[in-house]
């Protein structure tokens, strides 16, 4: 079963715990683990890395990525409102909505 339906990709964030809160970075989901409970926030979390030259014309060398936080320490920013907010959901007919906790407004 899949966990953590509340954020999808392309959703703004906002690092509200770990080593990138004192900065406060907000940035977009590039990725979701749903089954580890992890995201990738676009300009966040940076990380080295030992990259190995696979091909001719690359090079390798040490690198910096950006690795996945736990879903845990991102909340949402609302579009409509533009606060950090909770995710809650809205069951009209057949569909199935997230809605802002702040100001129960959709969240596309």
């Amino acid at each position: 079963m899949l966990k953590y339906k509340k954020f999808k990709k392309d959703d703004l964030v906002k690092i509200i715990s770990g080593k990138e809160r004192v900065s406060e970075k907000t940035g977009k989901i590039i990725e979701i683990d749903r089954e580890k409970g992890r995201v990738l926030v676009e300009g966040a979390n940076f990380v080295k890395k030992a990259m190995k030259k696979t091909k001719q014309d690359q090079v390798g060398g040490i690198k910096e990525i950006e690795a996945f936080l736990d879903i845990s320490n991102v909340m949402l920013i609302c579009p409509k409102c533009k606060k950090t907010t909770r995710v809650g959901f809205k069951v009209e007919k057949d569909s199935k909505k997230r809605i802002c906790k702040k100001c129960n407004g959709e969240i596309d």
